[in-house]
């Protein structure tokens, strides 16, 4: 038998207040299908689309049926969803003629991707046939997958808090990365490897690379996407601190990821200082994301200079694999819908 103080330390109970599951042993979970009853309806109602054949809008959203949780298991959070989503949507045409019709998503749940919804958008029975569902099915249906993603980006940042007990003197362990049953690479950009500061004032080789992508997205989401640290979470799925004002300063993937930003013009442009921690000390890579409007997509073509020398791959991959393609994932920013 094991003395007094002794043992294996998860099942010690520690002086605290509430002495619940200490060391965040044990399986707690959280019940947010209320809330995310809520959130799926704010995200939903109001979104528009408008073409040169009218506008059309979503409405009403009768039917939420499904459930929602967070799960800590060992400091793990682990995030289960599955909803069945019916809204409708009202249509308007240039010479004032109304059109009713419904959307109905089968399948939002934490076993499938942005990318791989189903959102199908019709016409109400006995309705007169209408461009306007076109567009529904093309803009609309685009803008109702962005706004699931939201969805789920705020229901990993909103909810994680309170689910990391704190120990015994007080202090919160730290949360390991969030699972969810589909298939989630770690969001980390490149290695991390341990690398000692160097002494200021020496001269560093430095390069320059330039990217262009396309997102099918308005520039004005592309853009909130960046500076919004709700949106950051999800897609790099990890906490992050992100202050989205001239001067503010951001930290992304457990600090692997800092930097300020210097420049921000609205929607069309935003200047960074960015760099990796274990670049020498102090020193910053300057990187321009400009967003132009294409119609029914965005065009971002983003300029980084000053990258150390031997870090351009590294730098350059990163960005194209755990910005732009984590963002299109997330956000269904990247699929094409006919």
């Amino acid at each position: 038998m094991a003395k007094w103080g002794e043992g294996d330390p998860r099942w010690i109970v520690e002086e605290r207040a509430d002495a619940t599951n200490v060391n965040n042993w044990h399986w707690t979970e959280r019940d947010v299908t209320g809330w995310s009853t809520d959130k799926l309806k704010e995200l939903l109602l109001g979104l528009r689309v408008e073409g040169p054949e009218g506008s059309c809008e979503v409405t009403d959203v009768p039917t939420l049926d499904g459930e929602a949780s967070i799960n800590n298991r060992k400091g793990k959070l682990i995030y289960f969803y599955e909803w069945n989503v019916k809204a409708t949507w009202t249509g308007t045409s240039n010479t004032g003629i109304k059109y009713k019709g419904n959307i109905d998503v089968p399948n939002l749940s934490d076993e499938n991707d942005m990318d791989d919804l189903d959102i199908s958008v019709v016409l109400c029975k006995d309705e007169p046939d209408t461009p306007l569902t076109e567009l529904m099915r093309k803009e609309g249906a685009k803008k109702v997958r962005a706004a699931l993603g939201s969805y789920v980006g705020h229901l990993k940042s909103e909810f994680t808090q309170g689910m990391i007990l704190p120990t015994a003197n007080g202090a919160a362990s730290k949360p390991q990365p969030s699972q969810t049953k589909v298939k989630v690479d770690k969001t980390q950009i490149g290695p991390s490897v341990s690398a000692p500061p160097s002494s200021t004032g020496v001269k560093i080789s430095t390069c320059k690379f330039s990217l262009k992508e396309t997102f099918l997205t308005s520039p004005d989401e592309l853009y909130r996407t960046f500076i919004n640290q709700n949106m950051v979470q999800a897609f790099t799925h990890a906490a992050a601190v992100v202050d989205g004002e001239k001067g503010g300063k951001f930290q992304l993937l457990e600090g692997s990821v800092n930097g300020e930003f210097t420049e921000l013009v609205p929607d069309e442009k935003i200047v960074m200082k960015w760099r990796f921690k274990t670049w020498p000390c102090e020193h910053y890579a300057t990187i321009t994301l400009n967003m132009k409007d294409r119609g029914n997509e965005t065009e971002l073509k983003m300029e980084c200079k000053d990258v150390p020398t031997g870090e351009e791959d590294r730098t350059k991959e990163g960005w194209k694999r755990y910005y732009f393609e984590a963002i299109k994932q997330t956000f269904g920013f990247g699929a094409r819908l006919y």
